[in-house]
């Protein structure tokens, strides 16, 4: 198997919370529904299938993802389209739509099934690959280019941040250690193995894979991730036409914490008046969030897909801006 010739078997991948998603786009108007995340286009399929009303722009920045929704996709002729990117550049895909409104924007954030499983790719600290975990694979550093770039502090740090790791600095100084003695880490089983070792024992005993916050960090650093989440989530919101809404599946506090703060920042328009008073400084709220808690899966789910354990969902509708409204 090679990534230059992909078929449709290796980008499989169980779409999460789809009873969720399609209830929450059956109201609203009729347009296009850009699917940000594209994937194998499991949640493209279905809402093409039962929402007649709806056509789907799906964005990808994988190749393997844009050959195999592609083809996917061809069932539904003119009411599909594709667009090879990463989502920050949502408002230029969005010009394929030829003026039609945007009426839903679909996130689902991370790292798909399929990128997992294909051992290759370097995102899975459970198999022996390169160390790559690029989502794009034709450009971009590798994650073993960026520890080979990284200083020391710079490595600790982008473990703290992305990977919330509480041994950020001991796995940095090994990684730098190596570095040093001449092996630099080029492979998973390498990340692995300094990753592990140089956590405590009692604590490799205890939550989960002690590689699994590292490699969670680099791959969210390799790909820019949480940089280009804020503007993306602007600009869909700018996009959506009234009555349209974004929703967005994310898998760690990292993720939610971004899409919550701009949720609100849509909200509220930026308003800085204090809390209880009447607005008085201009702010234009752009909408509304469906609930303010997070929606997560049901448990039925869970147990037939249990990586969709850790999503977490918002939801927002667009509304008219205030001095429209009736």
């Amino acid at each position: 198997m090679t990534l230059d010739r992909p078929t449709k078997a290796e980008f499989h991948h169980v779409p999460v919370m789809l009873a969720e998603v399609l209830e929450w786009l059956a109201p609203v108007p009729a347009g296009w529904l850009v699917d940000a995340t594209l994937g194998g286009a499991g949640h493209a399929s279905a809402i093409l299938r039962t929402h007649q009303h709806l056509k789907v722009l799906g964005i990808d920045q994988d190749p393997l993802a844009i050959v195999t929704a592609s083809e996917r996709l061809e069932q539904f002729g003119e009411r599909s389209r594709v667009f090879s990117g990463r989502f920050d550049r949502m408002a230029e895909a969005v010009l394929l739509t030829e003026s039609v409104p945007v009426v839903g924007v679909l996130m689902d954030l991370g790292v798909s099934s399929a990128q997992f499983d294909i051992a290759e790719r370097g995102f899975s600290y459970r198999a022996d690959a390169p160390l790559d975990m690029r989502m794009d694979t034709t450009s971009g550093p590798t994650a073993a280019d960026l520890l080979a770039q990284l200083s020391e502090p710079d490595i600790a740090d982008m473990l703290r941040t992305y990977g919330d790791e509480r041994f950020a600095g001991r796995i940095a100084k090994a990684i730098a250690n190596a570095r040093v003695a001449g092996r630099p880490v080029t492979t998973t089983t390498e990340l692995v193995a300094l990753a592990t070792n140089a956590i405590p024992a009692a604590t490799r005993r205890t939550g989960g894979h002690p590689a699994k916050r590292t490699f969670q960090a680099l791959r969210i650093a390799v790909n820019q991730e949480l940089d280009v989440l804020a503007p993306a989530l602007q600009t869909a919101i700018e996009l959506l036409a009234p009555g349209g809404r974004l929703i967005v599946l994310s898998y760690h506090s990292g993720e939610d914490r971004i899409v919550k703060e701009n949720l609100r920042l849509a909200e509220t328009g930026g308003c800085t008046c204090p809390d209880g008073l009447p607005c008085r400084c201009g702010a234009l709220p752009r909408g509304r969030s469906l609930k303010r808690s997070v929606t997560r899966p049901s448990a039925d789910e869970v147990t037939a897909n249990p990586r969709s354990s850790s999503a977490l969902a918002r939801v927002f509708e667009k509304t008219l801006p205030q001095e429209l409204l009736p």
